[in-house]
């Protein structure tokens, strides 16, 4: 049993009025119509007459892609997803509906255990997608779909373009969504978890059945959760019993094996163990002898026989876990005075009211980052990054409309796109590109803190505000500080040791972990760089990668330099060696002290080290001066600009003159061509030239912004190779956009986005091309503009470096070299343009015919002919005359063979002419039965050679030989030999 199971019996037929058809337009109709004012003749209509969904993103994000599209495997199709988010946003507004997005971007170290058992499904149909693409050379079913890589990335990024609500959590995911449904007032949820089902949501809807569908609609099922519990006969707090002994991260199922037996036994059932339905039900009759969860003491009693049981704990935890999410729980869980403070101030001037209430923590604050030095650095306005001023935003805006010119939509979803963009700008506070202490892309800023994890921080409210998020953020680091650090594991021992001989805990200041959380709550930044930031640990999910590494390492490994040197960046680890040189000058350290390193821990999938332990990453310094995080992130002046687009490049190996040239490489091509370039800066070699070709045509391709056209395109073939192309480009972007928010986000955003440089499909649709075209120019379809683009880009990408491409493959004739044929490379590499699928990819049959190799007319070789692997070996019998005749056994058909006939046959004719009278008498000699062998005295029979023991010398014995003259004269090499008519044995042999 899993807690798994509620979800599954909700959705069940057999649960009647479980599951129901909605149309949330008609929904948000209805709930506007309740809340009309009495006087319709008043323009002025009450706040919040709209329905407020939120969204768990997590369960929908092949919904928020499109849907299952044929093509996801080939590495996302970015402007199909835009154009769907587009007009599902327009339906939403539409129809007055207020939408919030959540993300999860918290690490949750208590369900490791469950993001472990997620990779390996993520990583078994990655195995199966990538067969299935080697085998049949065609996209792979939707029953397999995965996540294209950067996803998450492109989705937060598409909605804040589209102006939408979008959050990330922090602490506990399923806690904060449901804190911040409660605490604003939504009317329902929109997810896919058992969860949720036990925190009785005020509105519960299936995101996996979300539908916008031709005819206008929004349609999906709602989940009753009355229902449940009228079918169950169990009151709210008792579901949150029963999940909590179905198994969740906090108490495994594994660990409640006995209890099972328990109530198998005590509700008599006949099975040998819990499961599905049935299992449910039983567990529902168990729970409802038990006390209520109020006398928490009693109820132990009864389920374990003893208080003194090693599962209590958790097991307390567990059920406090459900009820803090439901609704009597939330407002137990919170202070009575935080939430009149809501009810009487409202949710626009809480965060006024958070920073009166909590200038006590704000003290508590400052004396705890008293041991965080600062340095020399001025007094930065940290309300938000430097770079993002609002005459930039107007500015990339523009350069965004220019690089979006021809983009193929409908002239509705442009103009919304357009009222869109004007009203992010000029909006005011609901703005979310003003500055960061305005709203969260249309709400008030205040933290997503969970109800109550039960878990991590049960002396947290749910309204607390970030000041005290950050409290704890840098208490934890402050207290890390001082402490020795902790010790590795028994396989990272060894590692540390021989990669780090001086790792430190570097401290992180205030204004600096403020606006991470600020821009990681409202989903601006990477989750990645809070996550190192506080606890220097960090998660790399599984890839659309083959495991064998047969084509390319990888790929986490390919970009772990570019990580390594943003560590750098963001633990100030210059800074740190330029104080440790200086003490070392004034003599208040020793000479021979190693120089301090940062050490960042990564949870990476390998068949070595299948998450046993962390792989220990060290910090990699950039070879300049880079300044400290407070300036990059806060510095306004000029020449903060330019060391904060200087460390970009460096983290991406891309610090060269062109690369900032806008005629070789335009400014929403900068990601790309610096994901390129650092591609090929690797020591592997990764790219073929004509694959590098194809990355930067489908770039410059008209076709790039026609989602019509793309959605229309077929794909003759999908290769494994261009699959895993995608994905390292992809990981390569989310890497960029990574580095570029951890050097103060110097690339505007809307100049990163993925849509303006990539498309999965039309990517290998133009890799297919590319086989077959003779030149650029034919791939470019004889646009010489488009050609110059290419080449242009191309230079800026290999500026300066050593290039080495990949190599190409063998041809498919590998067994020709064993037959004496010519080499390989005179041979073609690839399939004929009619071949399709992986049938082209096939070794074809050798011709059964011989054949010469001639150069300037001259025969420099030759080779016989092929008459197959598979030869048995034949029951020789006498014959009549000269010769035999073979036969196989049990009448077996005569396998393919020498012919017996005469190949040559002017050659034969020649021979005849010319036989001598001599040995036109040897040939109407008569004959006897069985084998001669030729002698200098004539053809004797071998029965007569024997019986005789004649010895006969090697000088009497005729030989044949090539080398002769008059053998070499006969023999040229086309094919087969004459016939034989008579088979040469040596005598002395016999």
């Amino acid at each position: 049993m899993v807690i798994q199971d509620l979800q599954a019996f909700l959705e069940s037929p057999n649960l009647e009025g479980g599951a129901v058809s909605v149309d949330l337009l008609k929904i948000a109709r209805n709930v506007t119509q309740r809340q009309q004012p009495q006087y319709p003749t008043r323009k002025i209509r009450p706040i919040g007459n709209k329905l407020k969904l939120i969204m768990d993103a997590e369960c929908c994000l092949d919904r928020l892609y499109g849907g299952f599209f044929s093509d996801w495997a080939c590495g996302g199709q970015w402007n199909r997803m835009v154009q769907f988010l587009s007009l599902l946003m327009q339906a939403i507004e539409r129809g007055n509906i207020e939408l919030a997005i959540v993300f999860n971007g918290t690490s949750e170290p208590q369900r490791f255990s469950e993001w472990t058992a997620e990779q390996a499904n993520i990583r078994q149909k990655v195995g199966l997608v990538l067969k299935h693409v080697n085998m049949k050379g065609t996209p792979p079913p939707k029953i397999w779909w995965t996540p294209p890589t950067c996803l998450r990335t492109s989705l937060r990024m598409a909605l804040r373009h589209l102006n939408a609500a979008v959050m990330c959590t922090m602490d506990d995911h399923h806690q904060e969504v449901i804190a911040y449904c409660r605490e604003y007032g939504f009317h329902g949820l929109l997810a896919d978890n058992a969860e949720y089902a036990a925190f009785d949501p005020p509105r519960y809807f299936s995101s996996e059945h979300l539908k916008l569908t031709y005819k206008g609609s929004l349609e999906t099922k709602e989940y009753m959760i009355g229902e449940l519990t009228k079918a169950l006969e169990l009151t709210t707090e008792q579901v949150c019993v029963l999940a909590a002994i179905l198994g969740n991260f906090l108490l495994p199922e594994v660990q409640m094996q006995d209890i099972y037996r328990k109530i198998l036994e005590a509700t008599g059932s006949k099975e040998a163990k819990l499961s599905g339905e049935t299992g449910l039900k039983s567990i529902a009759e168990f729970v409802r002898t038990l006390s209520p969860p109020s006398n928490m003491d009693s109820l132990v009693v009864q389920l374990f026989g003893s208080a003194d049981d090693k599962r209590v704990p958790a097991f307390r935890q567990s059920v406090q876990y459900y009820l803090n999410g439901t609704a009597n729980g939330f407002l137990k869980y919170c202070s009575a005075s935080v939430f009149n403070f809501f009810i009487a101030n409202g949710r626009k001037d809480n965060l006024k009211g958070n920073k009166k209430g909590n200038q006590n923590n704000n003290n508590n604050i400052n004396n705890v980052s008293n041991s965080i030095s600062k340095g020399d650095e001025p007094e930065f306005d940290t309300s938000g990054f430097a770079s993002e001023t609002t005459e930039q935003e107007i500015e990339s805006l523009q350069n965004y409309k220019l690089a979006t010119a021809n983009a193929v939509m409908s002239s509705d979803i442009m103009v919304g796109l357009q009222e869109m963009d004007l009203n992010s700008i000029k909006g005011g506070e609901s703005s979310p590109l003003s500055s960061d202490n305005s709203r969260l892309n249309g709400h008030s800023e205040v933290s997503f803190n969970s109800a109550g994890s039960a878990a991590t921080s049960n002396n947290l409210t749910s309204a607390s505000s970030v000041t005290t998020r950050i409290n704890l953020l840098v208490s934890s680091t402050s207290s890390n500080t001082s402490s020795v650090p902790t010790s590795p594991k028994h396989g990272e021992q060894k590692q540390q040791q021989s990669v780090n001989p001086n790792p430190v805990k570097p401290t992180v200041s205030l204004d600096v972990l403020r606006t991470a959380s600020l821009r990681h709550q409202k989903g601006l930044m990477a989750p990645l760089i809070l996550h190192v930031l506080s606890t220097q640990e960090v998660r790399l999910p599984c890839l659309m990668e083959d495991e064998n590494y047969r084509e390319f390492p990888p790929i986490h490994e390919i970009y772990r330099p570019l990580r390594q040197r943003v560590y750098a960046v963001l633990f100030n680890l210059h800074h740190l060696r330029y104080v440790h040189s200086k003490k070392k000058e004034a003599g208040e350290v020793a000479d021979n002290s190693p120089q301090p390193d940062i050490i960042v821990k990564e949870w990476v999938y390998s068949r070595a080290n299948p998450y046993q332990h962390a792989e220990q990453v060290k910090a990699d310094p950039l070879p300049w001066a880079v300044p400290t995080l407070n300036r990059l992130w806060f510095g306004p002046s000029l020449d903060d600009k330019r060391r904060r687009m200087r460390a970009l490049l460096s983290c991406l190996n891309s610090d060269t003159p062109l690369i900032l040239n806008t005629s070789y490489v335009p400014q929403h091509m900068l990601v790309m061509a610096c994901v390129l370039r650092y591609i090929m800066s690797q020591g592997w070699a990764i790219l073929r030239r004509q694959e590098l070709d194809a990355f930067i045509a489908a770039a410059f391709s008209p076709d790039l912004m026609n989602a019509q056209y793309l959605q229309d395109l077929t794909l003759t073939m999908v290769t494994s190779r261009g699959v895993q192309l995608a994905a390292i480009f992809m990981e390569g972007v989310e890497m960029a956009l990574l580095a570029n928010d951890a050097c103060g986000a110097p690339l505007p955003w809307l100049m990163c986005c993925p849509w303006l440089y990539f498309d999965g499909k039309l990517f290998h649709h133009t890799l297919a091309r590319t086989m077959h075209s003779k030149n650029l120019l034919e791939l470019c379809e004889n646009h010489i503009e488009w050609v110059v683009k290419v080449e242009r880009m191309r230079k800026a990408v290999l500026e300066g470096l050593d290039v080495q491409f990949a190599k190409l493959p063998l041809p498919p004739f590998t067994g020709l070299l064993r037959q004496g044929m010519p080499p390989p490379c005179n041979l073609p590499t690839v399939p004929l343009p009619s071949t399709r699928g992986a049938a082209g990819l096939r070794q074809r049959p050798i011709p059964s015919r011989g054949g010469q190799l001639q150069v300037a007319g001259v025969v420099v070789g030759s080779w016989g002919a092929n008459y197959g692997y598979m030869r048995q070996q034949p029951q020789v019998t006498g014959g009549r005359g000269r010769g035999f005749s073979p036969h196989y056994n049990q009448g077996q058909n005569r396998k393919p063979g020498p012919p017996t006939y005469n190949v040559n046959k002017k050659n034969n004719a020649n021979r005849k002419k010319a036989k001598s009278n001599q040995q036109r008498q040897q040939a109407t000699a008569p004959k006897g039965r069985g084998m001669t062998v030729k002698t200098n005295k004539g053809d004797v029979l071998a029965t007569d050679l024997l019986k005789n023991e004649t010895i006969f010398s090697p000088e009497e014995v005729a030989f044949e030989d090539c080398k002769s003259a008059t053998a070499s004269r006969e023999h040229h090499g086309q094919g087969d030999a004459p016939t034989a008519t008579h088979v040469d044995v040596i005598a002395p042999s016999l």
